[in-house]
């Protein structure tokens, strides 16, 4: 009884948070940020968390309030087709900057904190320095020069974020179907580098490459030599 009376308050506080969430992003928190002096916002986002391999990439984006592209919203919502589209007008309109964490960076770290410098490098970048940046998730970025706010769902809330998030997996995507042409054979310029049955089919068949992520399941292990020959390609890896 006392396990489902603490199961119900989870899901009651879950639905809570859920019907918290507006439609969409909106500009009402950059927009109470101005009114407190704290202009020009910029919202910050990642892409690239999940996956075996390739980078995790970040956006920083700090929009024009008079001329915002219509139809922003979380990257994950909208089609490849719509995403480019408005990657073109985000970049026409707005200030933009782009960081990545490569493969052996998350390694050295974790994904984690490799996300967080992207983002914070991302911030680092733009032309214009920001004096608030919302960025997504529960963390805000280390070594910040401005003020930062973290926003759960934020892509989903902010304008701004929902524009880097864009931003971010735009170039991302960009990235891995360029890798595509330089290891072959793993199908990155279609499933990005994410765990789906062709990518581990592939893992199973040609081993590892430089760009996979050493310190994700599968390929995570305790012999060095075992792990320096997978990211050589040398050893196919048993899934």
């Amino acid at each position: 009884m006392c396990e489902f009376r603490r199961m119900s308050r989870r899901a009651s506080s879950d639905s809570r948070l859920l019907f918290d969430l507006p439609s969409g992003p909106d500009f009402e928190m950059e927009l109470s940020a101005m009114k407190s002096g704290l202009w020009p916002v910029a919202g910050t986002d990642e892409a690239g968390r999940g996956p075996l391999a390739g980078p995790v990439v970040a956006a920083a984006v700090i929009l024009d309030p008079d001329n915002i592209p219509d139809g922003l919203h979380d990257s994950k919502q909208l089609t490849a087709e719509i995403r480019e589209s408005l990657f073109s007008m985000i970049l026409a309109s707005s200030i933009v900057s782009v960081a990545s964490s490569g493969a052996r960076h998350i390694d050295r770290t974790d994904i984690r904190k490799a996300s967080l410098d992207a983002m914070c490098r991302a911030v680092a970048g733009l032309e214009v320095t920001p004096k608030l940046v919302l960025a997504d998730g529960r963390d805000v970025p280390p070594g910040l020069s401005c003020d930062g706010r973290a926003v759960v769902k934020g892509d989903a809330r902010s304008l701004s974020i929902s524009a880097a998030s864009i931003v971010a997996k735009v170039v991302r995507d960009r990235m891995m179907a360029r890798a595509d042409a330089t290891h072959p054979g793993y199908g990155f310029a279609v499933h990005a580098g994410y765990a789906t049955a062709v990518h581990r089919q592939a893992i199973t068949t040609l081993g590892a490459c430089s760009i996979h992520r050493m310190s994700f399941r599968p390929f995570k292990t305790d012999d060095d030599d075992i792990l320096h020959a997978a990211a050589e390609g040398e050893l196919p890896i048993d899934l």
